[in-house]
Order: C-alpha cells, then structure tokens, then sequence
C-alpha cells in the first residue's frame, strides 16, 4: 500500500508546473464541451422541425437561439482547451476529452432520452482508465523559444507528408462517401472531423505558444508563421464544426462522441509523435506498457460503447 500511493505521488510531482495547468484547463475544456453536445444536439432537433435538417444540407439551425447557446458554450470549452495547449502536449491534453465523453452521455441519458446500457457505462470507465494511464506516464513537453521554432518542426517531410495523407483522406471521404453513406454509417462524418481535427490541433498548439510567448515578453506575432496557423485553425475548425453538427443531427449522441474521441484523439497522438519527435523517444522508450495499455483501452472501449447503440440502430431499419 505505501509503494502504491508512493507512486501516485511520484508521478504527480513528475509533472511540471505547466502541465499541471494544462491539466486543469483540459479538465474544465471537457465539463464545458460535454455539456454543449446535448445543448447542440437540443438546438439541432428543433431547428429540424421547422426547417430542413443538417444532416440533409440544411443550415436552419444558424437561426436556432438554443443552438447558438450551445455553440457558445463549446467555444468557452475550446478555449480553455486552446489555453491548455499553450501549457502542456498534445499527449496529455487531448486524451482528457473522455471526461466530455462521460458528461455528454450522461446528459443525453437524462434530458435527451438516450440510453445508456451497461456496455455504455463499460466502455466510459474504460475511457477513463486510458486517459488517467497516458496523463500519469505524459512526457515533458520540450522548451519552444519561437513560433518559427514550431514552423520548422511543422514543415519537416514527415509531417508534411502526414498533413498530404490528411487532407488527401478527408477529400475523398468528402467527395466520393458522404454523399453515399453520410446518412447511415457514422464514421465517414466522424472521420473528415477527426483527420482534420489532428492538423487543428497542431495549429492551436503553434498559436497557442506564440500567445503564451507573446504574454510573457516575447512578441510573435511580427512573424508570418503566426497568422498562417491561425487561418489554418479557422478553416480546420469551421470544418470540423459543419460536419460534427451534420453527425449529431443524423446519429445518437452517445455514438458520435465516443467514436469521435477515439478517432480524435488517436489522430492527435500521431500527429504530435509525428511533428515533436522528442516525444516518440521519451514517451515510448519510458513507458511503453503504459501506452500500450492506454491505446488498447481507448479504441476497445468505443466499440463497447456503441455496439449496443448500433445494434439498435441497425433493428430500426431492419422494421417495416
């Protein structure tokens, strides 16, 4: 027992200052975005009783009040989210959405109706025990003294190459599968929001250090590079918000975001190995059981989570 909590002890004071203030930023980021999921998907409904749905190419819900609230509550989310960035790695800050996961679900069984089966409660704790696994064992994010720093790391071939891969797959699911299968398999919308997604957060995590630098003395916001991630935030978030809100009005809550976290936050995790390659050394030379635990348990614990939701799905349609 004294090695136990010895341990726990350990790996907390193993954690810097600034990522502790990641931590509680991510940790405040996923109360506010899991509540705007229900809050979204309450707006979403309503708009679609008077007016042509998102999930049909709609846009009536712009003129929705609820949705709009829920928006802005996202946006709060994403700010703290966009503040953790700037203090801790993409490593530790973005496994922390499983708390979202754990509030949107929650919610959507109590005010939006959605049940919320034993294989659902299986795969929330299952969420919780990769991410608690990954923020425990996440590396020390290295020193940045200049956005330029970041620009060179972000235009190495290799991530170059994995930004083409990106782009090229989002294209494709875009023009050739969502016209086909946008409306009955939830993947092809989650996947365009989920590669374009990782590339999002690259950029949030470039402009949220030069901010930071910014604010503490160091201005950055003289270089080009700077404004470049920030167009390239914009255009990676509108999309991601066109799609996400097309998913929430086709499918159940409680589908879309476990399979959204998964696929967003593995993306995300490559992603940053891909582009700060300090972190494939430290976090996979260090601790190689605990990722290995962390990444079986993330994507397990969305199939568990929507198995029974997709079997319902598919006895719907299965009914005269």
């Amino acid at each position: 027992m004294v090695d136990s909590s010895g341990s726990w002890r350990d790996a907390y004071k193993g954690m810097s200052s600034d990522n502790v203030k990641g931590l509680v930023l991510a940790l405040s980021s996923s109360l506010f975005i899991g509540a705007s999921f229900i809050v979204k998907k309450k707006g979403l409904k309503k708009a679609g009783a008077s007016g042509l749905r998102a999930g049909s190419g709609g846009y009536s819900y712009l003129l929705e009040p609820l949705w709009w609230i829920g928006m802005i509550t996202m946006i709060v989310g994403e700010i703290a989210n966009f503040a953790a960035y700037a203090f801790a790695p993409a490593i530790l800050v973005t496994p922390l959405g499983a708390l979202s996961i754990i509030i949107s679900a929650s919610l959507a069984h109590i005010i939006l109706q959605e049940k919320l089966h034993t294989f659902g409660i299986l795969g929330c704790a299952l969420c919780i025990v990769g991410s608690v696994t990954i923020v425990l064992h996440a590396p020390q994010e290295q020193d940045i003294d200049s956005v330029l720093e970041v620009w060179n790391l972000a235009t190495e071939p290799a991530f170059l190459f994995y930004a083409a891969a990106v782009v090229g797959a989002a294209i494709v699911l875009i023009v050739q599968f969502i016209p086909l299968y946008g409306q009955s398999h939830v993947m092809v919308y989650i996947g365009v929001c989920s590669l374009i997604g990782s590339l999002s957060v690259m950029s949030v995590k470039a402009l949220g250090i030069a901010l930071k630098l910014t604010f503490s003395g160091t201005n950055q916001l003289g270089y080009p590079q700077t404004w470049v991630f920030t167009v390239i935030v914009l255009m990676c978030v509108i999309t991601q918000m066109n799609y996400l809100n097309k998913a929430l009005d086709t499918f159940n809550t409680a589908v879309v975001s476990p399979i959204y976290y998964v696929m967003f936050t593995s993306l995300t995790i490559l992603a940053s190995v891909i582009m700060f390659k300090v972190l494939l050394v430290s976090f996979f030379f260090y601790t190689p059981y605990m990722l290995s635990c962390s990444a079986a348990a993330l994507p397990f614990s969305a199939f568990l989570f929507t198995s029974k939701q997709r079997n319902t799905l598919q006895t719907k349609r299965l009914r005269p």
